[in-house]
């Protein structure tokens, strides 16, 4: 049975992407910090009829990020490792002459550092799988200069670079980096309040990421929206 780690699983594409595993027989091991919320994520996921372990904590720490491999390690072992888990540096978003460094060292924490932390901590299991796999969930604000998306939008880029590289270093593994697209979750409200044009829901964009994995093109950046156009 194929094992995933999925952060920021409680909710938006986390938690949806766990529930399309889970349908797809995956074992999983879900991150995030609100127990209840992850608690009710993983039952949710549950309910396909497979093993589902909710490990609630912060992806910046090393702590948590252990328990997570560990607990993969007792389902059998890892062939998925999503990234998903992200920080704005600050909520509202802000122009770049009002944000703090402390917001800024939050974003890259969470969406650069703690990510690669946790690539090292599960790369033995990785190894060992057939399909061990590396996806980090990025954003267009990596690549595109948005007013006030300035420090996410450095983070993701980071996060980027970390993926491009690991895949040259780890060529037995497929490492993407993924751009899903707008999304109606609760990051984007935090991000800007004041919008609320309507966005496409997680679900919608979970098929490109298992497009991803039934297919499983060479390691790179891809984006959600343009998997599911060439469909």
């Amino acid at each position: 049975m194929a094992v995933a780690v999925i952060t920021g699983a409680s909710k938006g594409l986390g938690r949806a992407l766990a529930a399309a595993l889970a349908q797809r027989g995956w074992d999983l091991v879900l991150g995030a910090r609100t127990a209840d919320v992850l608690k009710e994520s993983a039952e949710h996921a549950a309910r396909y009829g497979t093993r589902v372990v909710a490990v609630p904590g912060d992806v910046t720490d090393a702590g948590h990020r252990g328990e997570l491999v560990a607990a993969a390690g007792r389902l059998g072992g890892l062939d998925l490792l999503v990234n998903n888990a992200s920080a704005l540096g600050a909520e509202p978003l802000v122009r770049l002459e009002a944000l703090t460094p402390a917001g800024l060292r939050a974003a890259l924490e969470t969406n650069a550092v703690a990510p690669l932390g946790l690539v090292q901590e599960a790369l033995p299991l990785l190894r060992a799988s057939r399909t061990g796999t590396v996806v980090a969930v990025s954003s267009d604000a990596a690549t595109t200069a948005y007013e006030t998306w300035g420090g996410y939008g450095a983070s993701k880029a980071a996060l980027d670079q970390l993926a491009a590289v690991l895949a040259v270093e780890e060529p037995d593994l497929r490492v993407w980096s993924v751009d899903p697209g707008d999304m109606q979750t609760d990051l984007y409200a935090a991000a800007v309040p004041e919008d609320d044009d309507p966005r496409p829901s997680p679900e919608s964009v979970v098929p490109a990421f298992l497009r991803l994995l039934e297919e499983r093109p060479a390691s790179g950046r891809y984006v959600a929206p343009s998997l599911l156009e060439t469909r």
